[in-house]
């Protein structure tokens, strides 16, 4: 018979290894090689083995006393199957606490958990048109959530008599299952299904509720919009989602924000930009022209002699407000020059004196027709 490896070695634990250390050890290792994870694989079984009994000797401390002073036969002296049913050569199948083990496998630490469970958070939009966004807006939204029954106040019962314990896990909310396999007995914990891991039976269900303790509402719902919200923004509505389980705070509501191309304005963060046409000579000479605001105001714009197309004066403090850091962007105004598609005979003829002056190219073909046509009139 082959010589049993040494404990401390199979867990990969130094000798003076914590409590915690050896079953932190043992849970990535028992993950690693248990037969469910491993079907049909003959090697992993006996790793799997090899891991407990090692696990089995080092969490118990005068077992591993016994261990550390003389070896395996001390280890064993006197061990065989305890409460846990069959065992390994004399040792009884102890996994930390069998529970931890099907925490690991089983799902058994989810039927543990029966505390309070929070609310689902629920979805509403609002439109808002730029000018809103300016100032802020309040907004009607209609939802519709789960809310604690009025009339039960959450029980689910029809007045305090009409619930009582479970009889199946005597209000406990769960009830075990006992399994015999070639590796010992294993315990599984999961929610009693008589009362679904509540612990109680309603005997005479609330007639609002149904027994359920929560029913469906619509509600109107007032949203304030804070002035500089950007397209896509999410408001957080604390405590206005569905009601939660057992006592579980509500969800919350959030607001989606959309927002409104406009007609004139368009929108870079905080900054506004809009158009301002202007003629050939405003651009050549300069001009104080002014342009709308968004809040419905009229600005003076200066535009200095020689302004191109394109060009873009800044109008400070007139864009939207900076959400949340103060202060506000400014309103852009891009200059876009106008070509007059019509002229006049005398508008023609002036223009091609201005062309001859700064010899540019131009079309020559109605020059002729305009001087004939200002020799008759004599002009």
């Amino acid at each position: 018979m082959a010589a049993k490896r040494d404990y401390y070695e199979i867990l990969g634990v130094p000798r003076d290894a914590s409590p915690d250390a050896i079953k932190q050890a043992f849970r990535r290792l028992a993950r690693k090689y248990h037969p469910d994870a491993n079907p049909g694989n003959p090697e992993a079984e006996e790793k799997f083995k090899e891991i407990n009994e090692a696990y089995e000797v080092l969490s118990d401390p005068q077992k591993r006393a016994r261990y550390d002073q003389f070896g395996h036969a001390g280890a064993q002296a006197g061990a065989g199957p305890g409460p846990g049913g069959a065992g390994f050569g004399g040792f009884d199948i102890n996994f930390g606490g069998i529970d931890d083990l099907f925490d690991m496998f089983m799902g058994g630490g989810q039927a543990r958990r029966r505390g309070p469970v929070p609310g689902e958070d629920l979805r509403a939009d609002v439109v808002l048109t730029l000018e809103e966004v300016l100032t802020g807006a309040e907004k009607t939204v209609t939802v519709e959530r789960e809310e604690i029954c009025a009339t039960c106040r959450g029980s689910g019962a029809e007045g305090p008599g009409g619930v009582e314990t479970c009889p199946q896990c005597r209000g406990t909310g769960q009830v075990q299952q006992v399994r015999e396999s070639f590796f010992g007995q294993f315990v599984r914990t999961f929610p009693c299904p008589r009362c679904q891991g509540r612990g109680r039976i309603i005997t005479r269900p609330c007639r609002t509720c149904h027994g359920r303790g929560r029913i469906r509402a619509e509600r109107r719902l007032t949203v304030k919009v804070p002035p500089g919200v950007d397209n896509n923004t999410r408001l957080r509505m604390a405590g206005q989602g569905g009601a939660g389980e057992r006592g579980g705070p509500p969800g919350d509501l959030i607001v989606f924000v959309h927002v409104r191309e406009h007609p004139r304005f368009r929108r870079q963060d905080a900054d506004l930009l809009t158009d301002l046409h202007v003629g050939f000579a405003q651009a050549a000479l300069g001009a104080e022209l002014t342009v709308p605001t968004l809040d419905g105001g009229t600005a003076t714009v200066k535009l200095p002699p020689g302004t191109q197309p394109g060009t873009i004066l800044r109008l400070k403090d007139l864009g939207l407000p900076r959400l949340g850091q103060g202060g506000r962007g400014d309103l852009r105004v891009q200059i876009v020059l106008d070509v007059p598609k019509k002229l006049s005979a005398e508008e023609r003829e002036w223009l091609h004196r201005w062309a001859e002056m700064h010899r540019e190219p131009v079309n020559q073909e109605d020059r002729g027709f305009i001087r004939r046509v200002r020799d008759a009139f004599g002009s």
